[in-house]
């Protein structure tokens, strides 16, 4: 079995060591030069990289990435499209192997694409970068994917990760133009769901609005819809209510039902936080086929339980998931603070009910 690790790069020159060495396993290294001004091309060439420079103008990605993917032997059995800021986790080629003897046409994995403060994954999801030499093809002009000539593949996921550890200052000022692009040639539910998010990235609120409910009449993956109903929610405040709980009967996540508890707990309605929170506390697994996002699965539940306990004058309750909350997340001084203001309540109760027993 042979493999290509592959990509397209443009003044990368920070992180072409670190890519390469990443994936020293691999059988090829290509990187298709669009254009660098640094020395993203000699530090690649004297690692040994093979590197071939190309023009496309106007840039897209698809039209990129399939000069890149010509530029890969032919011989190649397996080709892993990863970008420059991207690495490969010990153990990869050995489950390559793997799915390469299982007849796997697309090996899955772990990717995880942002990052919290301590290093904890924020985002994460199956990936789908990994694929066969021949027969494949990548489309749309931005947030491009490898698709077949014959249209199926045989897909399966295995225990390795990659990791994504983006260069936040690079511009996203391409984007928005491209995904327009992509619209413009195919107005799918792929093209509407990133160009409505990419609006409501931009704080571009009524065009998020307009282009999701587009999204939400094509659209069957039930998971991304749940999504788009969430961005719906802060595109129109005066519906938020209405557009978070459609999100939790479309897709029920742990993200979709504590979306709808802190909605609750914005609006002081701390019957329903409490209801809703605890509901999103039973949900333990995270998603396989979207988006898991760090913030879901961390002390919230547990916050919005005890703060709506709380409220609510449930002291007990308040100090059960309060004390969860801070074993989560001990660094956090605002969760440490509400664990002593609980503990102080129930201490109180308790003493006044041994007073009231002696009497």
């Amino acid at each position: 079995m042979k493999v290509a690790v592959y990509c397209i790069a443009k003044n990368e020159a920070q992180h072409v060591k670190r890519w390469y060495e990443s994936s020293l396993e691999a059988d090829y290294h290509v990187i298709a030069d669009t254009g660098s001004d640094d020395d993203t091309v000699k530090i690649a060439k004297e690692l040994g990289i093979t590197v071939v420079e190309v023009g496309v103008d106007p840039f897209r990605f698809d039209d990129a990435r399939n000069a890149s993917l010509a530029a890969v032997p032919l011989d190649a059995d397996y080709c892993v499209a990863l970008d420059m800021d991207e690495m490969m986790q010990p153990g990869w080629r050995e489950q390559l192997e793997i799915a390469f003897a299982e007849g796997t046409d697309r090996p899955q994995y772990r990717f995880i694409t942002d990052w919290n403060p301590d290093d904890t994954p924020a985002v994460e999801f199956h990936g789908f970068r990994i694929h066969r030499r021949k027969g494949v093809r990548w489309i749309y002009p931005i947030h491009e994917v490898p698709t077949t000539y014959a249209g199926e593949d045989k897909r399966k996921l295995y225990p390795f990760e990659i990791h994504h550890r983006p260069d936040k200052s690079k511009s996203r000022g391409q984007y928005l133009p491209l995904l327009e692009q992509a619209v413009k040639e195919n107005p799918d539910s792929r093209t509407l769901y990133y160009l409505g998010r990419e609006y409501f990235y931009r704080g571009m609120y009524e065009n998020c609005a307009e282009v999701l409910k587009k999204y939400l009449e094509v659209s069957i993956f039930k998971a991304e819809r749940g999504y788009a109903m969430r961005m719906l929610a802060k595109c129109e405040p005066d519906q938020a209510e209405e557009w978070l709980i459609r999100s939790t009967e479309e897709y029920q996540s742990r993200e979709s039902v504590l979306a709808l508890a802190n909605h609750y707990y914005t609006q002081n309605q701390w019957k329903e936080c409490n209801t809703v929170a605890k509901i999103a506390a039973k949900i333990t697994v995270k998603p396989s086929e979207f988006l898991s996002e760090g913030w879901a699965w961390t002390h919230m539940a547990d916050d919005l339980i005890a703060v709506s306990a709380w409220q609510l004058e449930n002291w007990k309750e308040a100090y059960k998931h309060g004390k969860k909350a801070v074993e989560i997340t001990p660094s956090d001084e605002r969760l440490v603070q509400n664990l002593k203001f609980y503990k102080e309540k129930v201490n109180g109760n308790t003493q006044r009910s041994d007073r009231r027993g002696k009497n």
